[in-house]
This record gives structure tokens, C-alpha cells and sequence, in this order.
């Protein structure tokens, strides 16, 4: 597999010139100014030997997608030989074979920390986001992320929750509206409707427009004074109880029985609750520990010579 020039093969919504440099940086980051210096000194062969990328653990692997495109920035001496076939987002059992990777040792070993950094973090994040989708199985319910990831890492944790089988909120404050209890600080109820249909208004000015308009509400009062308010396309139900939750949704039928609003559940969801949550009715679940907590997926990149 050629390694060369392959940014056009990197999955929509990760940019090639941002992945490049966030690869650069932890590159930099390990090597310094003055390389490898355990593998100068152990004076490794300079013939290329071949090395499976091994999964230690049971889970998703979320890579593949972006693995050619991280051993040619890291490893460029590697020729990929063979990847697991399928989609990105495979399930994955302890001793699976990912991937083969044919290097010489002293390149290899150099780039296999920050390799395997990229590639647990991601399968992580796919490992964790489908053990919530498979949670609300049978609901009409989908799992959202939110903004709530490393810096630097946006686009590939966002990548990572759709190869777990999760959808993407915004991808950051430039492309859909999300009118938070901050935004609304010291808004009487009273005059609730006529400031958000205000905010929406300088929304329609907008050009492009966002993609969606969101707004988030603490109550039950609110929620019925919103749904009279037009452009809302989502309205947030932060901290809600399941059993008003419930009531949320009998509310918003009886209002938009088009289904033209959604909602969304948010707030200390996890995966014990989570199930509970998708069962009141609401369409989507956002949950901040997809890319803010998830562990890593134990690989390993095992020399077969």
C-alpha cells in the first residue's frame, strides 16, 4: 500500500493540513532536538522487519481511516502490507491482528509510542461510544457528543464517536446556534419567547446559516413557553428527571405533533442511566464522557521477527 501522498484518503471531516501538524507536534514532543537516542545506541538493523498492530483488549478500533496517513508523517520508511478488512469502527478481541506494518526497526520503534497514542485514543472513544449506542438499543433515541474534547483533537474525537456508532453535535461555536442558561442570564420568564425569538431572528442573518438552532431550558415553564417560539430546531432538557423528562416529550407531541422539534436529554448521563433516558421519548442523548472520559483501548505493535 502506497504510503505517499494520501491526505485525500483521510475520512470527511478531519483536515489533512490540522492532522499534519498535530502529528508534527507529538512528534516533536517525543523526539526533541536530538531523536531516539535509545535506538541509536542500540545500533538496530537497518533491513525492515515486519510488526502486527495487535489488539490487547476487547472493544472498537477506531484508525484505519487514518492509519496510512500516520505511519507516512511518522514512519515513512514503513510499507503497510495489510489492514483488517471493513468500515472503520470494527470490533475488535484480545490478539485480533489490526494491521501489517514492514519498517526497519530503529524508524519503527521510534514512531510506535505516538502511533499507538493516536490509535487507543481514537479506539477509546469508538469503544466507549458504542457501548452507549448498544445501552439505548430498541429506542428511537441516538447518542450525541458534545464539545467537550481535547484540544487540538476536535476532529478526531468527532470521527472517533462516528465510527462507535454515535452522531456529532456542533462541531465548535462557528456552525450551529446552541443558546445556553448563560446566553439567557437574568431573562424573566415572562419575556422569555420574545428574547429567544429575537436572538433567532439575528440568526436568519446569518450567511451561511447555522445548521441547527438549540436552545436549552431548566424547566418544564420553560419548555412550554419555547415551544410556541419559531426556528428552534432542538431544545436541551439539561438535568432533567426521567419522569420530566417524559412529560417533555407529552408537552412537545401536543405542541409540534410533526415532530418538527427535537429533544435532547444532557447532563450527568451515563452508562447505567443512559437506557432509562432514551425510553422517556426524547430523540437525543448528548453525553460528555464520550471524548472526556473515555479510556484507552489497550494495542500493541509486536515485532514478528
Amino acid at each position: 500500500m502506497n504510503l505517499q501522498d494520501v491526505s485525500h484518503r483521510l475520512p470527511p471531516g478531519i483536515d489533512s493540513d490540522r492532522f499534519s501538524s498535530l502529528i508534527a507536534l507529538a512528534r516533536t514532543e517525543d523526539l526533541g532536538r536530538r531523536g531516539d537516542i535509545t535506538s541509536d545506541a542500540a545500533g538496530l538493523p537497518e533491513t525492515p522487519h515486519r510488526y502486527a498492530l495487535v489488539a490487547r483488549d476487547k472493544g472498537v478500533f477506531c484508525g484505519k481511516g487514518v492509519l496510512a496517513f500516520l505511519l507516512a508523517r511518522l514512519a515513512p520508511e514503513a510499507r503497510l502490507t495489510s489492514v483488517i478488512a471493513g468500515d472503520d469502527g470494527l470490533p475488535v478481541e484480545p490478539g485480533t491482528k489490526i494491521a501489517l506494518v514492514e519498517c526497519p526497526p530503529a524508524t519503527m520503534l521510534s514512531a510506535e509510542r505516538t502511533l499507538l497514542n493516536f490509535l487507543q485514543r481514537l479506539s477509546g472513544v469508538a469503544t466507549l461510544t458504542a457501548r452507549y449506542v448498544a445501552a439505548i438499543a430498541g429506542t428511537a433515541a441516538k447518542i450525541y457528543d458534545t464539545r467537550k474534547t481535547i484540544p487540538g483533537w476536535r476532529e478526531l474525537d468527532k470521527y472517533a464517536v462516528r465510527c462507535g456508532g454515535g452522531c456529532n453535535h456542533r462541531v465548535g461555536l462557528f456552525d450551529a446556534v446552541l443558546l445556553k442558561d448563560n446566553h439567557l442570564a437574568g431573562v424573566s420568564t415572562d419575556r422569555l419567547a420574545e428574547v429567544v425569538a429575537q436572538m433567532i431572528e439575528r440568526t436568519r442573518r446569518l450567511n451561511p446559516p447555522p445548521r441547527f438552532v438549540e436552545v436549552e431550558v431548566d424547566n418544564l415553564e420553560q419548555l412550554e413557553i419555547l415551544l410556541a417560539v419559531s426556528g428552534i430546531d432542538v431544545l436541551l432538557l439539561d438535568n432533567f428527571s426521567s419522569d420530566d423528562l417524559r412529560r417533555a416529550v407529552q408537552l412537545r407531541d401536543r405542541a409540534a405533533p410533526d415532530g418538527g422539534i427535537e429533544l435532547e436529554a444532557s447532563g450527568g448521563i451515563s452508562l447505567e442511566t443512559v437506557a432509562a433516558v432514551a425510553r422517556t421519548g426524547v430523540e437525543r442523548v448528548s453525553v460528555g464522557g464520550l471524548t472526556h472520559s473515555a479510556a484507552a483501548l489497550d494495542l500493541a505493535l509486536d515485532s514478528l521477527d
